[in-house]
This record gives structure tokens, C-alpha cells and sequence, in this order.
């Protein structure tokens, strides 16, 4: 029998082809903490933890402590294999710590579809082997030149995306920002927003209803009130014509069921960092679909490790009919400068390529750079 043999932590310090802005921060630089199991057979399976003190409340620090400890105690010796088992092992180990625990059972997942000999996508129920994704445009602040967001968001279509999400609520002039994005790229391009809980909902509202006179067309709008205003949720869903898409306030079925009971019927961005994992997003992505809600899959700031498990969550989704349809959000991989292992999933404009390797097909760690 093949068991989980070794658990280990490996952190980077990656800088990002440009600053990342939205509504409650300002990047420059990923923190990336990669997590590998590997089995008494010599295989290695890979995830990695999003760490954000405003979101998740984790840090490398507080994640490697969790892994290290905990969680590595927990999986000792456990088959590969029985995932029910692991999850569980994983789940009980610690109380939230959500990123760390993610990491660990898509590591966990990853390793187990090696053993199967065949990629996570197929191995979680997948049909398709590409999978869409947007593109993300930070958020127009006081200083910005709305020149410079225009003309990003015409070379990223140049580039082959055919989605994009532009970034609200940084202090800027949203209204217009996002107007001249839309008369930039015209109207043949998706166009996203994600206010990252940057508004009250009468400035939601408000600020919605403008785009709509003014004929924007978008496809949704993101997070428009700070997570905890459930009622605020329900308030701007019921007020505007343009869907409405949940985030920072659903990480699990939990949460889910929480705006239901308040009416706020909305659509929802599943994050395995929020979930704790790939058991649960598949899980809450099933509640969500049986509600009539479609989701799509979503990332932090993370690196192209996180992303190959997401992708292959996406896959199912897109199997299963569950998602959106077109575009997830999972274009972090396209932000940092060079990934930190070796292998795994390929970037060809708004496309992701899971490819068909074994497990995730990360190959290993690249040195640092």
C-alpha cells in the first residue's frame, strides 16, 4: 500500500511583471508557499497556499507552521489512495487556516492521481483539457493614467483574450474607467468588474446602473460590498439588471446558504483558498448548481501551482455544467515572473492547456530565481 511519507514546505519570493491594485491593496511581489507530499513510493504531489492577512488571515509563517505541525502529524502513513480519509485527516487537524489546508489536500489530490497514472482533470471527472480564463486590469487609482489602463486592456485582447476583468473601487473614476475600456475593446470582448468590497451598496447600485444607462454591457459584477453585508448582497442583486457575482463572502456551502436564506441569489466564484480545498469547492459548486447558480473558479495571488489545481477544478465544473460558461479567473500565472516549479499548466492567451500528464505534470522545483 502506498502512503503519504513526507510532507514538506518550500517558500519563494517571486516578483510580478506589474503592480497588482485593487480596492484593498497594492502588490508587487507573490509570497509563494508550496506545499509537496510524497509517498513511499518516491512521487511528489504539489499545492500551494494563498496567503493574505485581509483575506484569509494566513501568512507564510502562520501557513508553514500549519503544515509543518498539524497537518503533517495528521497524514503520517495514510494511504495515498483513500482521499475520503485524508480530507477528513485534514479537516480535523486544524480549525480554519483555510490556505494551508487547501494546499495540503490539493497536494493530497494531486499525488493521488499520479498513483492512478493519469491528469488530475480526468482524475476529478473532467472532460476538457483547456480551460478559459480572463484577464485581470488593477484597479484605476487617483494617480493612474486612464490611458495606461486602455491601452492594457487593448493589448491583452491583442494577446487573445477575449474576457476581461477590470478592478473598481481603488479611487479612481470607475464609472469612466470602465466605459472607456468597454470603447476601447468593443463590444464583441466580455467585460468583468470586481469592486474587491470597495462600495456601500447604494454606491453599488448607483454606480451599476450608471454602466447600465450608458450601455456598457457587462457580463457581471464582482463583490461590490464588503463580505459581511449580506443583506447589502441581497439589497444590490435585487436593485440592478447586471448579475451580480459573490466572492469574498461565500467560502463555503455554509456561506452559501447564508445569502440564500436572505435572498441574495447570486452568482459565485468558488476559491480553493476560501474552500480549504478541492472536496469542498466541488461540493459547494454542486449546491450552488442544484440552487440554479452558476460559478466560476477563481484564484489569489498565487503562482502557477495553485493554478493547476483550479484548472482542473474548472474542467469539472465545465463538465458538469456547472459554470458560467466562457472565462474562469485564474489569470495569476500570468502575473508573476517565472513560475516556481517546473512543468504543469501552459498559458496561450486566454486559454489554459492542464496538458496530459500525470497529476498537475509539475515536474518539480525550478531553482530560484
Amino acid at each position: 500500500m502506498t502512503t503519504i511519507d513526507e510532507v514538506l514546505v518550500h517558500r519563494r519570493t517571486i516578483p510580478l511583471v506589474r503592480p497588482f491594485v485593487t480596492a484593498v491593496r497594492t502588490a508587487y511581489a507573490l509570497e509563494a508557499v508550496v506545499v509537496e507530499l510524497r509517498d513511499s513510493d518516491g512521487r511528489s504531489g504539489w499545492g500551494e497556499a494563498a496567503v493574505s492577512w485581509r483575506v484569509t488571515g494566513e501568512s507564510p509563517q502562520s501557513v508553514t507552521a500549519a503544515v509543518l505541525g498539524p497537518l503533517r502529524e495528521a497524514l503520517a502513513g495514510l494511504p495515498v489512495a483513500d482521499l475520503d480519509a485524508v480530507s477528513a485527516a485534514i479537516r480535523g487537524a486544524v480549525a480554519q487556516n483555510p490556505s494551508a489546508r487547501s494546499a495540503v489536500e490539493c497536494a493530497a489530490y494531486d499525488l493521488a492521481a499520479r498513483l492512478a497514472e493519469e491528469p488530475l482533470w480526468r482524475h476529478l471527472g473532467g472532460e476538457r483539457r483547456i480551460v478559459g480564463t480572463d484577464m485581470t486590469l488593477s484597479a484605476l487609482g487617483p494617480d493612474e493614467r486612464l490611458d495606461d489602463l486602455v491601452a492594457s486592456a487593448a493589448a491583452h485582447v491583442e494577446a487573445g483574450f477575449t474576457t476581461l476583468k477590470v478592478k473598481a473601487g481603488g479611487g479612481g473614476d470607475d464609472r469612466r474607467a470602465v466605459a472607456a475600456v468597454r470603447a476601447a475593446v468593443g463590444p464583441e470582448v466580455t467585460l468583468r468588474v470586481d469592486a474587491n468590497q470597495g462600495w456601500t451598496p447604494r454606491q453599488a447600485v448607483e454606480t451599476m446602473t450608471a454602466w447600465e444607462d450608458d450601455g456598457v454591457g457587462l457580463e457581471l459584477v464582482e463583490q461590490p460590498v464588503p463580505r459581511d453585508d449580506v443583506a447589502g448582497l441581497a439589497y444590490v442583486a435585487r436593485s440592478v439588471a447586471t448579475p451580480v457575482m459573490a466572492d469574498e463572502s461565500v467560502w463555503t456551502r455554509r456561506q452559501l446558504d447564508e445569502l440564500l436564506t436572505q435572498g441574495a441569489r447570486t452568482l459565485v466564484n468558488i476559491k480553493l483558498a476560501k474552500t480549504g480545498g478541492p472536496r469542498e469547492a466541488l461540493a459547494l459548486a454542486q449546491r450552488a448548481a442544484d440552487e440554479g447558480l452558476a460559478t466560476i473558479v477563481g484564484c489569489m495571488s498565487e503562482s502557477d501551482v495553485a493554478i493547476a489545481t483550479a484548472a482542473a477544478l474548472a474542467s469539472v465544473l465545465d463538465t458538469r455544467g456547472w459554470s458560467l460558461g466562457g472565462a474562469h479567473d485564474l489569470d495569476a500565472g500570468q502575473w508573476i515572473a517565472a513560475g516556481p516549479v517546473l512543468g504543469g499548466v501552459r498559458y496561450r492567451g486566454g486559454a489554459i492547456d492542464l496538458g496530459d500528464a500525470a497529476g498537475t505534470g509539475i515536474a518539480g522545483l525550478a531553482e530560484p530565481g
